[in-house]
């Protein structure tokens, strides 16, 4: 059973942008909730509830409940708006979660044993394609995170969307490839140790050859 967060709310009689920055002024953001063939659910929240949240990472595959008149309601948030200058919340977005009714989520994704990698051990370099991958799944199978074990990868192996652990029935939006996650790439040689090596080879060529005297000036 996925596992919700309780957000409290209030409700909100009317929408417009008078009364939205009615209940700014108030010290609330406005908020809505859609979807699931319903009308929207007008609300107000907390702002410290909101920047929690978003400090938090991944809210956009977060489960909320969000509670507001003795009744809750199932949502992902979806959207926050920022004031252009003090970059706090002015509005957020959720929607609705119906039971059966699949809905598109990000999904991150963590990288585990990488410190026992034999390719990582000889100085690959993991290239992340992917940080999460989006996928439609039910709003109660919701997965926390994808797992991509590391373990066994040589340089020039890489992790596919096959290969992830904990995707259940989640399915990923992208349907015509087994798509890639990251690759172990060869190691690689910094533009500053390139540039030594060249100038030590343009003096070596430069340089007389050993026992031969440089010619003299006329």
């Amino acid at each position: 059973m996925a596992n919700f967060e309780l957000i409290e709310a209030e409700s909100r009689s009317r929408a417009g942008k008078g009364v939205a920055r009615a209940t700014r002024r108030a010290g609330k953001v406005p908020a809505v909730i859609y979807g699931a063939k319903q009308e929207p659910t007008l609300i107000a929240l907390d702002p410290r509830v909101v920047m929690r949240e978003l400090k938090r990472g991944g809210w956009r595959s977060r489960l909320f409940e969000i509670q507001a008149d003795g009744q809750k309601t199932r949502a992902l948030m979806r959207d926050v708006q920022f004031h252009p200058v003090t970059d706090q919340p002015e509005h957020v977005d959720f929607q609705r979660l119906a039971a059966g009714e699949r809905v598109r989520v990000s999904v991150a994704v963590v990288f585990l044993n990488d410190t026992t990698s034999p390719g990582i051990k000889r100085g690959g370099v993991l290239n992340v394609v992917r940080h999460s991958v989006e996928v439609a799944c039910d709003p109660d199978n919701i997965p926390e995170k994808f797992e991509a074990d590391l373990g066994a990868l040589d340089i020039n192996d890489n992790v596919r969307w096959s290969d992830l652990v904990g995707t259940g029935d989640a399915r990923p939006t992208i349907l015509d490839r087994d798509f890639v996650i990251a690759t172990l790439a060869p190691p690689t040689v910094s533009a500053e140790a390139q540039a030594e090596d060249a100038a030590a080879a343009a003096a070596a060529a430069a340089a007389p050859a050993k026992g031969k005297a440089a010619p003299k000036k006329k």
